[in-house]
């Protein structure tokens, strides 16, 4: 079980405990004249062996899940085959920072480019800080590409003369932009033990 606030994820080896589990919170929450969210609450098949039994039967790719903010998919090592849970970064979140980045941008528009480029550093830094994942590294680069762009037309509108070229961006980009890397560990290195018993 994950959760965050009042959003969670349950995982079930079989689809009858989970389907029980699900009529069972029904009835609890009904007791409390409460009930679950319709379109946030589905059963799907997801796991190691999601991809497999799916095929088999004949349908499609698992179903995926979004979850504070990523996109969870059904996932394949390609070093040694073994299934991982692949997180991305939800689409729409990341064109709805951009856009907020793009309009912060507007208003820093005749700000040097130094002040601008120590804002855009915090910036960018601290959307890695969370969506830096085992898995999320495009589109890690992706959000520091069209960041980027957006600082780009930014600086070409300043002025109608102005010279700034894409080498001259990467200048810049390279320093004040961090480089796209992931900063957390893979799963099964974070719940290892830290200690022997």
């Amino acid at each position: 079980m994950v959760r965050y606030a009042d959003d969670m994820v349950l995982g079930f080896q079989h689809r009858a405990e989970a389907e029980g589990f699900l009529q069972d919170w029904r009835e609890r929450l009904q007791k409390f004249e409460l009930e679950l969210h319709p379109d946030k609450t589905r059963l799907i098949e997801f796991g190691r062996f999601a991809a497999i039994n799916r095929k088999q039967r004949g349908e499609g790719k698992p179903e995926t899940f979004n979850f504070l903010g990523f996109t969870h998919i059904c996932g394949q090592s390609w070093k040694n085959g073994k299934f991982f849970v692949l997180r991305k970064t939800i689409r729409k979140r990341l064109l709805a920072k951009l856009k907020q980045v793009k309009i912060a941008l507007r208003k820093r528009m005749h700000q040097s480019l130094a002040e601008v480029g120590k804002w855009l550093r915090r910036v960018v830094q601290g959307y890695f800080n969370y969506h830096a994942v085992p898995g999320n590294l495009p589109s890690l680069r992706s959000f520091q590409f069209e960041v980027r762009k957006r600082w780009l037309r930014v600086i070409r509108r300043r002025s109608q003369r102005s010279g700034m070229t894409w080498e001259l961006m990467d200048r810049f980009a390279a320093e004040w932009l961090p480089e796209p890397k992931i900063l957390h560990p893979y799963p099964y290195l974070r719940f290892d033990a830290k200690y022997p018993r």
